[in-house]
């Protein structure tokens, strides 16, 4: 018996090419500035098994009954300090990311859908692959906003992407992106941001013992222990930014800040560097957080107003915080290089 192949029709062929999706992964954000919408955040975020490490048993009812009500409060003060007349900073400059990238895309043909989804809060990864299958998107790159990997940030929006998509009938071929915290692009868009600033604001007199500080999230030591890479990560883009800027390990240093409760952490504190500094007569100090993305409370108000006052009180003059890439355009070039490598490879 002989078989004969047809060729596909036109129809089949398009169905087979489809719409290419891309999903920007981040952290997420309360709903409002408020006590109610920053508890239930804040419940819904130290819920997860990937960033509080404790049994639930034990854990839960501190969180819900001590915790959540006693930091909601003073976490919507915060919120409402740097929350935009558009949102929170986070979606909104997430969203700007997403506009940036898809308009990249569209000025060059390309069949790209992009969205952005946020582990905790919305928009949510309901929402996201919702969208993504009215469009008849088959292929997904899930592309995390954290460029260095952590098992709380990075695998934990797999682990919210996976619990959405066992429920649907036919799910997306999905590929995913670990981190970029070395790939070059990425690396000349710091370098360049960095230097974009500095020749607005002037540049730190590093002969005279100024100082850049970069400034990633902290994570909990035993984390690390347990395997985790993202110290290494934040070490090697440290390294590589130094090398970009013609900066050595003592005038750009690295630190790591938003530490929380009474364990070690990643050390060295951006509180203890700066009050040394400051104690140091150090003249100007520069902060930027090149392991977050997009703008948000940690980088605005954290390092903008709360580590601002933390080297003025010690005795530091100057103090810059520098923005975090938010839409740059090479850090958009750098986002497209990354879909295109995942997806055409």
């Amino acid at each position: 018996m002989r078989f004969r192949v047809r060729a596909p029709s036109k129809s089949a062929a398009k169905l087979t090419k489809g719409l290419l999706g891309v999903v920007l992964m981040n952290l997420g954000t309360p709903e409002a500035p408020t006590p109610r919408a920053v508890r239930r955040y804040l419940v819904e975020f130290l819920s997860d098994r990937r960033v509080v490490e404790i049994p639930s048993v034990i854990w839960q009812p501190f969180l819900r009954l001590l915790i959540a009500p006693l930091r909601a409060r003073a976490s919507a003060r915060k919120y409402a300090s740097v929350w935009l007349p558009e949102g929170s900073p986070l979606r909104v400059y997430t969203q700007q990311q997403v506009e940036a990238l898809q308009a990249y895309f569209d000025a060059q043909g390309r069949a790209v859908m992009v969205q952005q989804a946020m582990r905790y809060g919305s928009p949510s990864f309901v929402a996201c692959f919702d969208a993504l299958e009215k469009a008849r998107v088959q292929r997904v790159l899930l592309l995390p906003m954290y460029p260095q990997y952590a098992a709380s940030t990075t695998a934990s929006a797999w682990d919210a992407a996976w619990a959405v998509l066992q429920s649907r009938r036919v799910p997306p071929e999905i590929r995913t992106i670990a981190h970029y915290a070395d790939h070059p692009l990425y690396i000349q868009a710091l370098a360049q941001h960095i230097r974009r600033y500095w020749s607005q604001h002037g540049m730190p007199n590093f002969a005279q013992g100024d100082k850049l500080l970069l400034s990633f999230h902290g994570l909990p030591q035993r984390m690390v222990e347990r395997g985790d890479p993202y110290a290494l990560h934040c070490q090697t883009t440290a390294a590589l930014l130094r090398e970009a800027l013609a900066l050595t390990e003592a005038q750009c240093v690295l630190t790591f800040q938003s530490r929380f409760g009474p364990a070690a952490w990643l050390q060295p504190y951006l509180t203890s560097v700066l009050k040394a500094l400051g104690a140091a007569k150090v003249n100007r100090v520069d902060v930027f957080c090149p392991g977050f993305t997009a703008d948000c409370l940690e980088t605005i108000e954290e390092i903008g107003e709360l580590e601002r006052a933390t080297f003025l009180d010690a005795g530091g003059q100057y103090y810059h915080r520098i923005a975090c890439l938010n839409a740059d355009p090479l850090f958009i070039k750098t986002l497209a290089a990354l879909v295109d490598a995942s997806m055409c490879a």
